[in-house]
């Protein structure tokens, strides 16, 4: 990609973060955390890579995006907010009563949701199955599912992978993101799931890992699983939970819960500070 095309998306990205905290500190609640490691996936998927039309939603050709760590939703919805399903106003509705923006995705209430998730390990199944349906309906649109870290734990994660490697699900990209926290603490020390590329390539997916935080190497990963074929492909990103806020970096206490008045501040005083950053550029 151009250095201009690149310093467009760190700036999305940038505002993706921004939302992920007003809508979590709007809420008192929700989880920033994870939605922040996985920024630039976000951004990435649907600034560049997707075929989607936020005036039609539903689509039938568009390429289908599935949260199965449906708990990262505030990423999510800064994200399709930001991208034009829905006001960037609404953010701060986040998990209010009468909100269509609740604490885990809604594919009948908000716009550009491919699929309700929030139970750990359901996602992907139902990616696989999405892009089964899409291969036998002989349609060319492509299913991209981004799983936690934490949340390869669960068996029916597993299960969805020989599924995808048996029915050789290439228009199927499943993103892990290794930020190596959940909300007991370190993954390797609540069940270890490494080595995580190692098991993935013994379920019979092309597998590649990159930095999650670097759309270079995204864009060289997702252009890469087009040329796959006869097999489902997966992405081990590297990366940190609650990137670029300070206090959230690394620590397993931010998986899901909110920033007080004084940390809002703080955090949002660091983002215009990057954001400043790059318009400079």
């Amino acid at each position: 990609m151009t250095a201009s095309e690149k310093l467009c998306l760190q700036k999305t990205a940038c505002k993706v973060r921004m939302g992920i905290i007003e809508s979590t500190h709007a809420a008192k609640c929700g989880h920033p955390g994870g939605s922040l490691s996985a920024t630039e996936m976000f951004t990435y998927l649907y600034f560049k890579e997707m075929n989607i039309d936020p005036k039609n939603p539903k689509w039938e050709d568009r390429d289908r995006f599935v949260l199965s760590k449906g708990h990262t939703a505030p990423g999510l919805y800064s994200t399709l907010a930001n991208r034009g399903f829905f006001p960037v106003e609404d953010l701060l509705t986040l998990r209010k009563t009468d909100s269509y923006l609740q604490g885990h995705p809604n594919m009948n209430m908000v716009p550009g949701v491919d699929m309700s998730t929030g139970s750990l390990g359901q996602g992907i199944s139902v990616a696989a199955g999405m892009a089964l349906g899409l291969k036998k309906a002989g349609k060319d649109a492509r299913v991209y599912t981004l799983l936690g870290d934490g949340e390869i734990q669960e068996g029916q994660v597993w299960e969805a992978c020989m599924f995808a490697a048996h029915y050789k699900l290439d228009n199927l990209v499943v993103i892990v993101d290794n930020n190596g926290l959940q909300i007991d603490g370190n993954i390797a020390d609540v069940m270890s799931p490494y080595p995580i590329v190692d098991k993935l390539l013994a379920f019979g997916f092309h597998t590649v890992a990159i930095d999650g935080h670097d759309f270079d190497a995204i864009e060289k990963a997702l252009e890469e699983a087009k040329t796959v074929k006869g097999q489902p492909c997966a992405i081990v990103m590297s990366t940190v939970k609650g990137k670029d806020v300070s206090f959230m970096e690394n620590n397993a206490g931010w998986h899901g819960k909110a920033p007080n008045d004084a940390e809002y501040e703080q955090a949002m005083g660091e983002l215009k500070a990057i954001m400043a950053e790059l318009e400079g550029k």
